[in-house]
């Protein structure tokens, strides 16, 4: 049987080659159901069941499980395919200690040299922050689409006049990075946890340009995500242990 390969495009010189648009379209559906915990960590990613939900052909998906490859969400297994990488203590431990010296850097250049209109933004994103939170049923928030990208733009606002693009693009993978170990942590945590209160104490030492204590309160308030995955993660472990012993 014929199968039409998609790199070669003089196959069907007629008609515009799309496949560069399907990767994408791929890797921006894999990385999204991966990073909000529908692909759990461990779980398999077989190629021909991932058609079927996906309603893409093989060609793009492998080629965009080799890239989440590379950005270490996904792990190739030689001759047994994909899978969603897994997740473990020592990685966000890893994750948040970059995340407090990048954003503790951002934040003091920021201070120095951020006008009122960087203030004004802090306080708007803040807001818009607050009031979405306020909003949510009795669910973690970082559950929630609305509430995760107002949390980002919050966190982003608080270093927007560092001054530096670099540190800025660092300090928004990073944040990103932890984002799929929050919602890991937010799905089996007993007492959903509202940040509100830290986020207006980071927010008023920025304001009244206290470098100190902004770099001490953004380091408490990476560290005690930091602690709640652990526990979470260190639990779920000793469950899933507990319960193979059990089937032996």
């Amino acid at each position: 049987m014929h199968k039409t390969n998609f790199m070669h495009k003089t196959a069907l010189p007629h008609q515009p080659d799309s496949a560069p648009a399907l990767v994408v379209q791929a890797v921006s559906q894999l990385r999204d159901a991966i990073m909000w915990v529908k692909f759990p960590p461990g779980a398999k990613l077989k190629v021909a069941e991932l058609q079927d939900k996906l309603g893409l052909s093989s060609s793009p998906l492998r080629e965009a499980l080799s890239r989440l490859v590379s950005e270490g969400l996904v792990e190739a297994e030689e001759r047994r395919g994909f899978r969603v990488a897994e997740v473990t203590v020592d990685e966000f431990e890893d994750v948040a200690r970059m995340r407090i010296l990048l954003e503790q850097e951002a934040v003091g250049l920021a201070i120095r040299r951020g006008d009122d209109a960087w203030e004004a933004e802090i306080v708007g994103a803040f807001h818009r922050l607050a009031v979405v939170e306020e909003r949510l049923p009795d669910i973690a928030p970082s559950l929630d689409r609305d509430w995760s990208e107002r949390h980002r733009v919050f966190h982003m606002a608080l270093l927007a006049a560092c001054g530096s693009p670099h540190l800025l693009r660092l300090c928004g993978d990073f944040f990103q990075r932890a984002e799929r170990f929050r919602r890991i942590s937010a799905r089996f945590r007993e007492q959903p946890r509202r940040k509100s209160d830290e986020h207006a104490e980071i927010m008023r030492a920025v304001l009244a340009r206290d470098t100190k204590a902004a770099s001490r309160l953004l380091e408490r308030h990476i560290r005690q995500t930091a602690d709640n995955v652990a526990a979470v993660l260190v639990a779920s472990r000793a469950a899933s242990i507990a319960a193979a012993g059990r089937k032996r």
